[in-house]
């Protein structure tokens, strides 16, 4: 369900909502920095640091629903306005990974060790 919608156009949805739309085939892009992403992710996510997304949007399919997710929101918040912009259907995950682990939902480290969201 989503939490609040920006007037620029980037909803924000919360956990729950990022799960029920990735099971529908949106595309999660977890946006954060390499030792974050090694850290701890969600399982399904796709990892494109947000420094790296510009030069990469090209590998970004625009026939899938994007919902950015960071740590808690403000950088994704960034990358899902530059998508929009670009014309992407997108969505930000309010709270980020730390809302994610909040809500109960399973967080995988890249290297198999105990996975935490840093």
């Amino acid at each position: 369900m989503p939490m609040s919608s920006d007037p620029t156009g980037v909803t924000d949805i919360d956990a729950v909502e990022a799960v029920r739309l990735s099971g529908e085939g949106a595309l999660l892009l977890d946006v954060r920095e390499d030792d974050e992403w090694d850290a701890g992710h969600a399982p399904d996510a796709v990892h494109l640091a947000m420094g790296q997304v510009a030069d990469r949007m090209h590998e970004i399919p625009l026939d899938r629903t994007v919902v950015c997710v960071c740590r808690v929101g403000g950088r994704s918040g960034t990358v899902a306005h530059a998508l929009l912009a670009a014309g992407y259907d997108v969505r930000n995950l309010g709270g980020g990974m730390v809302a994610w682990e909040l809500a109960g939902l399973p967080v995988v480290a890249e290297h198999g060790a105990g996975a935490r969201i840093v």
